[in-house]
């Protein structure tokens, strides 16, 4: 089948055109923002006095001989206003277009300074902001003025600072979002990944960017190839597995009619023995597939009854632990799991104990034994299919190796651990560490 895959940008052309984005924005954002404080507008009542004192200073000094100005200029000065005259020196720079709403404020309240050319302007000595300008007189000499008081209601520096954090910090949410977003599909890929690898099979939704849309159908295409390689592996081993029960039943009839009981028991032994490695090897090849749901059961009754079953067999196995402890279990192979870790604890010594131990929300399934135990070292290399460790274990000379390889499978689909370890007084612990869910 062929997939029609949709033009689109990559991972990194999708997160460079977040940023192209959230920093163009950020630009136009700070831009309007600066050209908004920069137009500063005093306040009503400041306005009407500056107003008040540039239409008295501005008759006053227009009043007065030319020589009598600069006097009268010194005289107008206050602890708000500085006021000075000149006749010959050049007019102050043009009007500042950030400070025309606050001329007309002024004009406004004395519309006599509106012929006066009046000029405004800002000067920033360090962070603090000051209105200076000035205004013609009648006969074209100039008066120079300035407030002595910083501006009121905003400090331009500061306030800058500010209004680039505001919309920096806002876009930088926004664009964490985006790219969180574009990122979205990795992180379903890759847990994903981590439960395939419990066997869980998980379908993806074709979505993303270009390279992530072919990583996720090339993933949902794996899972297949692989689903399909399992159970066609699987109903061959069947069906391999039933093919050799027949001639392994017609063997065992035969064997019966052996008249030597020594020949008779030994070909019969190695006729279970055959089926038995037939049944591990089934079990461990077709575990891969995990159909059966988590139910509520009782693990204590569970284990309670594999020892009462045990001990009708005349095994000496003890049971310790609570009589009942619910959780949700994949109740056939736990018990699975139980029988193969006391099938090898009984092949290996003559005592068992098992315990069930509540611990909170998680459950410990503890099987010991007074065997031999086994080498610290090959401790991890027991739980390896096909390993057999006769070295480490008196009289292991039966099965494939499997029984710990589908026990550590079965553990791990329940989201639990195997632990194993040498007994201190002799002997092997082994420990099924395994949530219990919740069975309030």
């Amino acid at each position: 089948m062929i997939h029609l895959v949709r033009p689109s940008l990559g991972v990194v052309g999708r997160i460079l055109a977040i940023l192209l984005l959230t920093v163009t924005v950020e630009f136009c954002t700070s831009t309007l923002l600066y050209e908004r404080a920069s137009q500063f507008s005093l306040r009503e009542d400041e306005a009407h006095r500056l107003a008040e004192h540039l239409v008295i200073t501005r008759k006053l000094i227009a009043e007065r001989p030319l020589r009598e100005r600069a006097m009268m200029a010194s005289l107008l000065t206050t602890d708000r206003y500085d006021v000075g005259w000149s006749e010959s020196a050049p007019p102050p720079p043009p009007m500042a277009p950030e400070l025309r709403e606050m001329r007309e404020q002024i004009v406004s309240w004395e519309p006599s300074l509106s012929d006066a050319n009046l000029r405004l302007r800002l000067k920033s000595p360090g962070l603090k902001s000051m209105v200076v300008g000035g205004m013609v007189l009648p006969d074209g000499s100039w008066v120079r003025f300035g407030t002595r008081d910083v501006v009121s209601g905003w400090d331009l520096a500061i306030g800058r600072v500010i209004l680039a954090l505001v919309p920096a910090i806002g876009l930088l949410v926004i664009g964490s979002l985006l790219i969180s977003n574009t990122l979205k599909p990795v992180r379903m890929l890759a847990q994903a990944a981590e439960r395939y690898g419990y066997g869980d099979r998980v379908i993806l939704p074709e979505v993303g960017t270009g390279e992530v849309l072919r990583v996720v159908r090339a993933f949902n295409a794996m899972q297949d190839r692989i689903h399909r390689l399992i159970v066609d592996r699987t109903q061959a081993l069947a069906a391999v597995g039933h093919d050799l029960r027949t001639p392994i039943a017609r063997m065992r009839l035969r064997i019966d009619m052996i008249e030597d009981s020594a020949a008779r028991d030994a070909m019969r032994r190695d006729a279970i023995e055959m089926e038995a490695m037939i049944s591990s090897l089934l079990a461990f090849l077709g575990g891969e597939e995990n159909d059966q749901p988590l139910i509520r059961a009782d693990i204590a009754v569970l284990a309670a009854t594999i020892v009462d079953d045990a001990v009708d067999h005349g095994h000496a196995v003890r049971y310790r632990g609570p009589d009942h402890l619910d959780a949700f279990v994949r109740s056939h192979d736990l018990k699975r799991a139980l029988d193969n870790l006391l099938s090898n604890a009984l092949r290996h010594g003559r005592n068992v104990v098992i315990t069930v131990e509540p611990q909170g929300e998680r459950a410990i399934l503890r099987v010991e034994d007074d065997g031999p135990g086994i080498a610290e070292a090959k401790l991890d290399d027991a739980r390896q299919p096909f390993v057999r460790l006769d070295n480490a274990r008196e009289r292991n000379t039966e099965g494939l190796g499997l029984g710990l390889a589908i026990v550590d499978r079965i553990v791990a689909a329940h989201d639990g651990e195997l632990r194993l370890s040498n007994r201190p007084e002799g002997g092997l612990r082994a420990e099924i560490d395994i949530p219990v869910g919740k069975v309030g």
